[in-house]
Formats: C-alpha cells, structure tokens, sequence
C-alpha cells in the first residue's frame, strides 16, 4: 500500500464517520439544523430528514468498492447544495446573533467548504489530485 493509498482510506473511514454522525444527527436531532434551512427551500423538515439519509446512505457507500465512486460524487455534489445552509447559518449568528458559535467557527467552516468536495472526491477514488493520476481499483 503505498503513502496515498493510505491517506486515502485514512481519510475515507474519518469522512466516513462524520458523513454517518450528521446523518444520524440530522434525522434524530432535526431542529438545529432547520434553524439554518434558507426560507426558500420548500418542506424544510423533509429536506433536513432526506439530507440526513443522504449523509448515511453516502457514508455506507464510501465503504463499498462497487457504490464508493457514486458516494463520493454525490456526497461532493451535497456538500456544494448545502453550502447556502452554511452561509446563512454563518449570517444569521453575526446579524441576528441566532447562535453562539461565532466567526472563530464560521469563517474556517466556510472557507473549508472546497476541502470537503475535494476531499469527498479524493476518499472515493475520483480523483487523485493532487498526488498523480487516478488509478482504477
């Protein structure tokens, strides 16, 4: 196994495990992060409910060899749909004081955002990026 290769699966069981917490966390625990759903999403008690089993069914499939591939994607392409959630989660606490987590945790959550995509990608084998090129399973 070789140094990326185990970055790779370092990296894949820890975003495994936070994908499958806020899963968890979204479907038992919904009401802090309806709190941050942007008034123009329709049904939000849905869509937190349905994010939450996207986030579990993602954090499984990353741990399969047949599913990783499209996990990875569609968790990327998660991470980019619920950015507007974390930018206005990030407003509300600065210009309504809606919460107490303050700019200390807002400003890197935020700038973290292409990380996570990128690090979604790398996890599932998609890309290889930095390090080289992709290499099939």
């Amino acid at each position: 196994m070789t140094a990326t290769d185990r970055a790779r699966l370092i990296l894949r069981w820890l975003l495994t495990a936070i994908y499958l917490l806020a899963g968890v966390l979204h479907v038992l625990v919904p009401r802090p992060f309806l709190g941050i759903v942007p008034g123009w999403v329709p049904y939000p008690d849905t869509v937190v409910l349905l994010t939450g089993l996207c986030e579990i069914a993602g954090a499984i499939g990353l741990m399969t060899r047949r599913w990783r591939w499209l996990a990875a994607v569609m968790l990327a392409l998660y991470a980019v749909c619920v950015f507007p959630a974390n930018i206005k989660h990030a407003i509300d606490g600065l210009v309504y004081h809606r919460n107490t987590l303050g700019w200390g945790y807002h400003a890197p959550r935020l700038l973290f955002q292409p990380v996570i995509v990128w690090w979604t990608l790398f996890a599932g084998r998609v890309i290889d990026w930095p390090f080289g090129r992709r290499q099939s399973d």
